[in-house]
């Protein structure tokens, strides 16, 4: 049976469109929607969830697709759904706000709020009737309703207490810690600590990757050696890569693994999971100079340039689902052995079974006869197993790999969401910048740039701001600009200096600037110091009235490090004193707790560092094949507080440089007049090297061996 559509049919996000044609008479987070549960004195049925969210998905299908249960809904609440990427503000509060209530969190997040927006009860899924231990959803709601007509102060005491309890966890009281770098060491002491030595990652299942915390173990072990750091950050790389959770097909990663092995991912792709694992396999590469590191990242861009990207306009898309439909659990990625065997020779089955571990028993719960492709033996394992030479076996496992990929494309394709976000956009440019450059590759360089270019372009007026979504998903307009938040002003500023030193072009430099400045008049908190996640607003609703400083990554890189990392770089670039201070009050308002964040506090250790270490610049003056092979040889060995900047003879002459570089290199317009037309110049805080042309004094002033 048909239903009219209810009001998300004018909805922009994928997530909301989905529900569209649902019998709950859904309404978007909003004030008309808050307005009308006070007219007519009815609690909120609030629906956090994600387009990707297999749960969601469920949960739509066995609630709010059931018209019985749709007709209580209607009578007793005013329903709200809201897509947590499109509005990261509301769920990180209704998050902490049911987190509070019942312990736990993530997607479905179904909350009951009072006609006012405050939370009196929340959970996760809650199954159509009484199972899996949880009470039926109906049961629920019916309770609920009752409680807010006959226990109606009860509610409201409960609401303020919720809503007080979020405040007071935002609240950081950590001025009594000291900046010093005996704070990074407590970090990589706690993940050296988590770290599973039998399977890599760290902890028990399921199992994140954790992009800033494995980026801070790499720059300890260029800094300092740790010998534990280095085997934490290269075992759990490795590891992950032989797993289920990275696609042994078309590259890239799921979302995360439900097993301690990395085998059994969640199969949902994330754009900012693979941008931050981009940067990690890159840096691995090098610090470690290892080629697997190295395919990893090229395949990762190979991943995200055939699916998750506008190769037309520029641009990043959001996600990847896991599933095609709710009957299956990431069928589309998962094989049994009569499926490889059918479109694979017996010979290319004979390496590639053992190879991918196809077995007759798989590894889904679901479905006993699905395998999740995934390595458990060595090359010369298999060559010695099938009794092949090396060469052989590599032959077929090419072939092998291209038929069953060429045979999933086949296959109906999980939907991908081509909403373009600002903050995670911005997180692919930088990933892409860095793998450019590292691994010398030219149309990542091109794509990342034409990306930035439209941020800058769509989302980004001096006057109203950035916004936080740049384009719908099929070229749906949106109703509503959506306000960037803090994470979206930061990163992008990130991905501007990023761009800026890879191309030397002042604009990008500018904007920079200007995104920072922006950022502290909109987010910075002068009295108490550091950043707030969202600007405050005129009239806001609920949860939104709770002002949060946020300092765990969770998955991305937290707010008010990445903020006080980008003030450091542009600190060191300009010579803004304000943009230093700022940054170490920044640091300085979380120090006394941070280490208790362990894992979650990467990026504030990544930024601690870039604070307390001398800046080292490495310029490269030139073009053409000499300057790359100098600019290859600049990033041997990934350090946060080193840059490799690219500056034009051109640019040099007319001093179209950052004020405080033009300080630091006052001698170059007289270099550039000499006979070497390409060169490279170390210089640490403000002490510079005399050029050099050769790679190999480059890298013995860098303080790399080889």
């Amino acid at each position: 049976m048909s239903h009219p559509t209810n009001s998300l049919e004018n909805a922009a996000s994928s997530y909301l469109r989905s529900a569209r044609h649902q019998p709950v008479k859904w309404q978007e987070w909003g004030e008309e929607a808050f307005a009308r549960a006070a007219q007519e004195d009815k609690p909120v049925l609030l629906d956090i969830g994600a387009v990707w969210c297999h749960w969601c998905h469920v949960m739509d299908r066995e609630s709010y697709e059931d018209a019985d249960l749709a007709e209580v809904i209607n009578q007793h609440f005013v329903a709200i759904k809201v897509d947590r990427d499109e509005r990261p503000d509301v769920d990180s509060r209704y998050q902490a706000a049911v987190q509070s209530m019942s312990g736990q969190g993530g997607w479905p997040l179904t909350a009951i709020l009072t006609p006012d927006g405050r939370p009196y009860f929340g959970g996760t899924y809650f199954p159509r009737d009484e199972r899996y231990g949880r009470p039926g959803f109906e049961r629920v709601l019916r309770t609920m309703a009752e409680v807010w007509k006959s226990r109606r102060d009860e509610v409201l005491e409960s609401a303020g207490s919720v809503i007080a309890a979020v405040e007071h966890g935002e609240t950081f009281a950590g001025r009594s810690g000291q900046l010093t770098l005996g704070l990074v060491d407590k970090l990589v002491a706690h993940a050296v600590t988590q770290f599973d030595s039998r399977n890599g990652g760290f902890g028990s299942q399921p199992k994140f990757p954790h992009p800033s915390a494995i980026d801070l173990l790499l720059d300890v072990v260029t800094r300092t050696g740790n010998e534990g750091a280095r085997t934490a950050a290269t075992v759990t790389l490795e590891k992950m890569a032989l797993g289920g959770v990275y696609d042994q097909l078309a590259g890239g990663f799921h979302r995360y693994s439900v097993d301690e092995r990395w085998v059994v991912p969640h199969f949902e792709k994330m754009l900012y999971d693979n941008a931050g694992l981009l940067k990690n396999y890159t840096h691995a590469f090098q610090t470690m100079v290892n080629p697997d590191s190295a395919r990893v990242a090229r395949d990762i861009i190979r991943w995200m340039d055939e699916w998750l990207t506008d190769r037309e306009l520029g641009g990043f898309y959001a996600s990847q689902d896991a599933d095609v439909s709710l009957d299956d659990d990431g069928d589309y990625f998962t094989w049994t052995r009569a499926e490889a065997a059918e479109v694979l020779t017996s010979e290319e089955m004979g390496v590639a079974g053992p190879w991918y571990d196809i077995g007759d028993v798989g590894d889904m719960h679901h479905n006993s006869l699905k395998n999740v492709l995934h390595l458990k033996y060595t090359l010369e394992g298999i060559a010695s197993r099938a009794k092949l030479p090396v060469e052989q076996v590599q032959a077929l496992l090419r072939s092998a790999k291209q038929k069953l990929y060429a045979a999933r494309l086949k296959r109906t394709a999980p939907f991908i969401d081509k909403t373009i976000y600002t903050g995670w956009n911005a997180l692919g440019v930088s990933a892409y910048v860095t793998a450019a450059r590292v691994l010398n590759l030219e149309e990542p360089m091109d794509f990342a740039l034409k990306t930035l270019d439209r941020l800058l372009k769509v989302g980004w007026e001096s006057a109203t701001g950035l916004a936080h979504v740049i384009a719908y998903s099929d070229g749906v307009a949106g109703k509503q600009r959506i306000a960037g938040v803090l994470d979206d002003y930061a990163f992008l500023a990130e991905a501007c200096l990023d761009a800026w030193e890879a191309t030397g072009k002042s604009h990008y430099y500018q904007r920079a600037i200007e995104l920072t400045e922006s950022m502290i008049s909109r987010f910075y908190d002068p009295v108490g110091g550091g950043f707030f996640d969202s600007e405050l607003g005129d009239r806001p609703i609920g949860a939104l009235s709770a002002r949060r400083k946020p300092l765990q990554d969770s998955p991305t890189p937290a707010g008010n490090p990445a903020a006080a990392s980008v003030l450091v770089r542009l600190a060191d670039l300009s010579g803004r004193v304000d943009f230093r201070e700022k940054a170490e009050d920044t640091l300085e308002n979380f120090a006394g707790i941070v280490e208790h964040f362990g894992l979650y506090a990467g990026t504030y250790g990544l930024a601690l560092e870039r604070l307390m270490l001398d800046p080292q610049q490495v310029f490269i003056v030139g073009e053409g094949a000499e300057a790359r092979r100098l600019e290859a040889t600049a990033t041997a060995g990934f350090a946060v507080n080193k840059s490799v900047i690219r500056l034009s003879r051109e640019q040099i002459k007319t001093g179209d440089l950052p004020p405080a570089l033009a300080e630091t290199l006052p001698n170059l317009p007289e270099i550039i007049r000499g006979n070497t037309p390409t060169f490279a110049i170390v210089c640490r805080g403000k002490t510079c090297l005399p050029p050099t042309a050769s790679p190999e004094k480059l890298l013995e002033e860098l303080g790399v061996t080889v």
